[in-house]
């Protein structure tokens, strides 16, 4: 079993857990925890249209939230440096400027459903999809110059990744509008700064 495989399945007993505590019935169609199919852009609601959820759109929010974080605090490390190609810490700023909302508004999401922070929950969900580990976290922040701007590119290309895999699933079985609206988003601006950073690794 590889460690993604793991760490889908951790996360699935996790949200299937904290479903089976805070399922609603929407209003319209009773007992049949699907709600009416209201659709919004994910930058226009702070919480969802509709309080229906499955299993995967709270896997996907709970795992998305510290990935999210995790490339903010990359983001910030290579926007600290000195010596960088300004491309690279523009495009460090525009996936910070992107993903701190979307962060905000997944909590959001969170307290909606009765879930709250579920972040200590997900400490052992590193690796699977695209998170860096401690020691790569330790490699970008001690790296300087032309370097450490190659050192987070190759790392930002592997975390859009496993973000994508994980935007894609939810894409696949979620229920809620404004968390698959939110995933489709994801795939698509993440696949155009992969793009971005490919290039510039080329470049350099």
């Amino acid at each position: 079993m590889t460690t993604r495989t793991i760490a889908l399945a951790t996360a699935a007993a996790i949200a299937a857990a904290l479903l089976a505590g805070c399922t609603t019935t929407p209003s319209g169609m009773p007992g049949t925890g699907m709600g009416p199919n209201v659709s919004s852009s994910p930058e226009a609601s702070p919480s969802p249209s509709s309080d229906a959820h499955n299993n995967a759109d709270l896997m996907f929010t709970m795992m998305m939230i510290p990935h999210h974080e995790q490339a903010v605090e990359m983001a910030d490390m290579i926007i600290g440096k000195t010596g960088i190609d300004p491309k690279i810490t523009a495009l460090a700023q525009k996936i910070k400027d992107a993903q701190q909302p979307e962060i905000t508004q997944m909590e959001g999401w969170l307290d909606t459903w009765g879930v709250g922070d579920a972040n200590d929950m997900m400490d052992d969900m590193d690796h699977g999809t695209g998170m860096m580990s401690d020691g790569d976290m330790s490699e970008l922040e001690s790296a300087a110059g032309d370097g450490a701007g190659r050192v987070f590119l190759n790392q930002m290309i592997e975390h859009h990744e496993g973000a994508i895999d994980m935007a894609t699933d939810e894409v696949e079985d979620g229920q809620n509008p404004d968390t698959v609206a939110l995933a489709n988003n994801i795939t698509t601006s993440q696949t155009a700064e992969i793009a971005v950073m490919k290039g510039l690794l080329s470049a350099g």
